[in-house]
């Protein structure tokens, strides 16, 4: 049996603004953007450049309890763990981009980290392996 995590959805408020800052600012690709007959809904899908695995269904909110979740869906926790080939490349790229980072890079046993917050407040590591 080979099972694989294909997609995982992230809750936003706005499909435009969300790709917006994964594609514009992270540098994402729009794998799939597709309008949902009889709904107000997209199926949008991004994934880090060069990307073979697992890729983020951008969703929006739908009623209160979704929108209470925007920005929090993991309770303050890192929820996202984006791997890098070249960490100093990627985090120059995303401080020119505005992206906001809570601590500076450091160095840990598994390799070179930082932490940054997305739009809406969604905790990110960037990492390069060691």
């Amino acid at each position: 049996m080979k099972q694989s995590i294909a997609t995982v959805a992230l809750v936003v408020r706005d499909y435009d603004e969300a790709l917006a800052f994964y594609v514009g600012k992270l540098g994402f690709e729009l794998i799939e953007d597709t309008p949902l007959p009889n709904e107000n809904k997209r199926w949008v899908v991004i994934a880090p450049p060069g990307s073979t695995g697992t890729r983020l269904l951008l969703a929006t909110a739908s009623d209160d309890a979704q929108h209470a979740r925007i920005g929090d869906q993991t309770g303050g926790r890192v929820s996202f763990f984006l791997q890098t080939d070249d960490f100093e490349r990627d985090h120059t790229r995303y401080a020119k981009a505005g992206v906001i980072f809570t601590q500076p890079p450091r160095h840990e046993l598994y390799g070179k980290v930082v932490v940054f917050r997305d739009l809406y407040g969604n905790l990110w590591d960037l990492i390069e392996p060691r």
